[in-house]
This record gives structure tokens, sequence and C-alpha cells, in this order.
């Protein structure tokens, strides 16, 4: 049978300079987290210039931690081409490094806005998602993030995946898994929730952020283990064993693992991060709660300590909800009518 080529990554070219589909990709997914950030920011009267600040000074912070989290742990590849580094059209880039970056520079950030860093974060968790949803879409123009080899049949009659995504996801002489599609998928049902649970009134502080670290992890865990370009680690058999014991329910549904050369270690660096991501997050949402640290609920105002902000107080919840002006007490009037909604 058959199969078109692959996509041509690049899309068009400006005298010599290539315009890459990865580089839009990414892009496009950094627009659409920034627009779903603005969007939720307004209910507390956040102004947009503060998240389009952000996204320039957050955007190339992630990018930066991403590759340097991938050339690390692949530094073998590129200490004798260290000009491949910068090459990030090319992919190779973590999702965790990008984290790291993009919460060391919200962190500064913040604090100089004199915007609490949990409650910030809070708000840009689905544009996090979001972001990561559409910039796997670049590992698919790339042709990179795949996973195992798998038959046509299971791409065109258990999936029932467009044609488009069939043919790009055969590569080499085999079709692959398309891992990318699966944590894209993944990453919407997570938009979803986090959306839902954010209008929740038992919400604290930072608990949206953590929600969205357990469950990009858990996606992440299981789909990780299908590729066959993770970065690994040479460790514990047992620590192995143990992460392919929690693995084994895919097994059970028909997947297998994709490969892992020997070469690069036992254990996927993904995986066991994953895992340590999803306890740290729990294990910190149970402290923060059984200390009391966390008094703000995601819905209550936030509050800049900085003048040029202080008018963001108020969300928009709370700025519909009808206010009566002061006045003296009534000894004739219904006490009940002096009652006010306590958030």
């Amino acid at each position: 049978m058959f199969y078109s080529l692959a996509i041509d990554p690049i899309v068009f070219s400006i005298g010599s300079l290539p315009v890459h589909w990865y580089g839009l990709i990414l892009g496009l997914g950094a627009l659409i987290g920034l627009f779903l950030c603005i969007q939720e920011g307004k209910r507390f009267n956040i102004p947009q210039e503060f998240f389009m600040d952000m996204l320039l000074l957050g955007l190339p912070s992630a990018i930066i931690g991403a590759r340097l989290y991938f050339v690390a742990f692949k530094w073998e590849d590129y200490k004798d081409n260290l000009l491949d580094i910068f090459k990030v059209w090319n992919g190779g880039i973590a999702i965790y490094g990008a984290l790291i970056g993009a919460i060391i520079c919200g962190i500064i950030y913040f604090r100089y806005k004199g915007y609490p860093f949990w409650r910030i974060v809070d708000i840009c968790a689905p544009g996090l998602l979001a972001g990561q949803m559409i910039g796997r879409w670049g590992n698919f123009i790339n042709q990179e993030a795949y996973g195992g080899v798998v038959e046509e049949s299971f791409l065109r009659d258990k999936l029932h995946l467009p044609d488009f995504i069939v043919n790009q996801m055969y590569i080499g002489d085999a079709f692959h898994h398309p891992t990318f599609l699966y944590e894209s998928l993944w990453s919407l049902l997570g938009i979803l929730l986090l959306m839902v649970l954010r209008r929740q009134k038992f919400v604290r502080a930072g608990e949206i952020f953590m929600s969205y670290f357990i469950w990009y992890s858990i996606g992440r865990f299981f789909i990780e283990a299908l590729r066959t370009d993770s970065l690994a680690f040479d460790g514990s058999s047992g620590v192995a064993a143990f992460i392919n014991g929690l693995w084994s329910p895919m097994k059970w549904m028909g997947f297998e693992q994709g490969y892992l050369d020997p070469a690069y270690g036992n254990i996927r660096i993904s995986q066991l991060l994953a895992l340590l991501i999803i306890v740290a997050a729990i294990v910190l949402i149970i402290v923060r709660r059984v200390s009391g640290q966390p008094k703000a609920h995601y819905l209550d105002p936030i509050i800049s300590t900085k003048p040029a902000a202080a008018d963001a107080v108020v969300p928009e919840s709370a700025a519909n909800t009808p206010q009566k002006p002061a006045q003296p007490v009534q000894p004739l009037e219904d006490p009940s009518e002096d009652k006010e909604t306590k958030e």
C-alpha cells in the first residue's frame, strides 16, 4: 500500500530563513494559554497586561528550561555538536524542564508585581495544559515522541484515526503509537476538569495548580512507557520492577511498552518524576490543609501588595453582588435585611 509522504516540517521560508511548523504550533499553544489566563483574570479584575508580560518573560524561560533539561540527559549526543543545542525547532525539549523554568520566572515576576504566587498559578493552570495540549502537535509534525510499533489496523479500525494522522505515524518502516495524541487528549480532559474544579467553593489557594500536576503526571506516567525515545538512567532493579508493576494495567488493555535502549538505562526519568510529583502534590495539599496554611480560597479576591495593582482586588462574581451602603441601624427594620453573604 502507498503511504503519503510525511508532512514537511517547514511551512515556508523568508529568504534563507525557514519557518517551522514546530515553532508556529508552540506559539499558538502559548497564545491559547494566554487567552485562558486573561479570561479568568477578568473575574478578579487583573489587567490583561499582567498576563501578557508574564508570557513574554515566561515563554523564553520555559524554552530555556525545557532545552537545558533535555540536553542534560542527552549530553553524549550534544557534547561534540554544541551548536545543535540551540536548534530547538528540531524538537528535543522536555515539558518538566519547561515547568521548572516557568515556575522560577513566575516566582520572581509575581513577587515583583506584588501578587501571591499560589493565586496566580491557580489561574494559569488550565492555560498551561492548553499549551501542552497544542504543543504536542509539534511533535506530530516532527515525527517525534511517538510510541512503539503497532499494526495499521490498530490505528484505523480501533482508534479510527484520520488518514493524515495514520500516515504521519508511519515512521521508518512501521506504524507507531500516536503518543502525542494520547497526551493531547489527556490534557484536554484535564482542562475541563480544572475548569469545573475551580468553581467549587471548597477549593483552597494552590490546589488547582497541584491538581494540574497530579492530573498531568498520571497521564504522563502511563503514556511515557509507550514511547521509544524516553530519557532514562540506570537505577535499582527493584524500583524498575515497581514502576513496571504500576504500569501493568495497560497490558491488560492490550498495550505494550515501547523499546527502551539499555544504553540509556532501565528507569524512564519522566515516569519516576511523575510518581514523585503525584505523591508530593497530594502530601502538600494535605499538609497545607491540616496546618491551615491556605487561608484563602480560589474564589476569594486577589489583592496585590503593590500600589500600581491595588485596584485588581475583586472577582467578577463579587463585583456583581449588590452591596448595601453603610447606614445607621434602624431598630424597627427586620434584622434579616442586614445579613450579608460571606464567601
